[in-house]
């Protein structure tokens, strides 16, 4: 695939979608491009995105939810709002911290996914601000613009779920945790099982479906390991080191782990050497051991709670930008 082959649109989409984000200010951005491009702005200074970021989170942070993966650390949104709402800054002031100390990163680093630009740019940065694009114009102001909303919306539920799981400390979750931290044990030398997961598999990826280079083969636990505390075989298969880490500690859709059960049944079928393995860790017929792997599975949306997935209509396995940057690692 070429850059020539993926749409604006795919590259707005990747955005949002996929990389690791340890914090939500891409999302918060990306509410003020849509915005603006709503609006026909083509020029955006500083103090006026400021403003409207800061509105954003003002707004956002009603909810008490982390904005940042790291515990015990807030951002600098975070921040300035609690300064705000405790009278220690005026509005002028907290806009104007916005101004100085929120942007750093952001700004130079969205139209970025893995460290590696995406084809089309969305604004460009100048010293005073922004510069819509034509890009924006032609894929936040149109029709998809209900939908591309949803997504921002969508992605950010899940980065904030994602981070409270990080911090919480419910006791039904700590329950499903020990239980099954009794059951587990160490970590074991995981790599050596991918000549055997790879029979299956026949050198391409369990998520997104493109062949892995040898260099790029990561040997993944579909469920979690952080839920389950195991290395067990009927939970484990190859996938890209990319699509590995786009997954990190997520939960798979229920598209993933129907695959994930239909794999350890052909394992099963064709007497292959783990098949005793997987009987023995799930059940002897095929109605307990789908039992099984869906009682696990939904203990673990309890403790991590949502889905790598996330957003309907998304698909690793069909999404352009997503085959672009796993075919781009080769």
């Amino acid at each position: 695939m070429t850059e020539n082959t993926i749409s604006p649109k795919d590259s707005w989409r990747g955005i949002i979608l996929l990389g690791l984000n340890t914090a939500t200010y891409k999302l918060a951005l990306a509410n003020c491009l849509m915005q603006y491009a709503t609006q026909g702005k083509t020029t955006v200074p500083l103090d006026e995105l400021a403003k409207d970021f800061f509105d954003i989170y003002l707004a956002r942070l009603e909810n008490g939810k982390p904005q940042l993966i790291l515990p015990n650390r807030m951002t600098v949104m975070e921040k300035v709002v609690e300064q705000f709402r405790l009278g220690k800054l005026d509005r002028a002031q907290a806009i104007f911290s916005v101004e100085k100390e929120a942007f750093q990163d952001v700004i130079p680093r969205f139209h970025t996914v893995d460290n590696k630009p995406v084809p089309a740019r969305f604004y460009e940065q100048t010293t005073s601000g922004l510069i819509i694009t034509d890009a924006a114009f032609a894929v936040l102001s149109g029709n998809d613009q209900p939908i591309l909303q949803q997504d921002i919306t969508s992605r950010w539920d899940l980065l904030e779920a994602a981070f409270e799981v990080r911090r919480s400390n419910i006791q039904l979750q700590n329950d499903i945790r020990r239980f099954y931290l009794l059951r587990g044990y160490e970590r074991t030398y995981i790599t050596r099982l991918r000549p055997v997961l790879n029979g299956y598999q026949q050198g391409f990826c369990f998520y997104c479906s493109e062949p892995m280079a040898d260099s790029q083969v990561a040997v993944d636990h579909v469920i979690p390991r952080q839920v389950v505390f195991h290395d067990e075989v009927w939970n484990l298969v190859l996938a890209h080191g990319f699509c590995n880490q786009q997954k990190s500690d997520f939960l798979p859709s229920m598209s993933h782990i129907e695959q994930l059960i239909y794999r350890n049944e052909f394992f099963i079928k064709s007497n292959h050497p783990l098949k005793d393995k997987i009987i023995q860790m799930l059940g002897n017929n095929p109605p307990e051991r789908l039992q099984r792997v869906l009682e696990i599975y939904n203990h673990a949306k309890v403790v991590v709670g949502h889905t790598w997935e996330g957003v309907r209509g998304y698909n690793p396995r069909t999404d352009p930008l997503y085959h672009y940057f796993v075919r781009g690692k080769r």
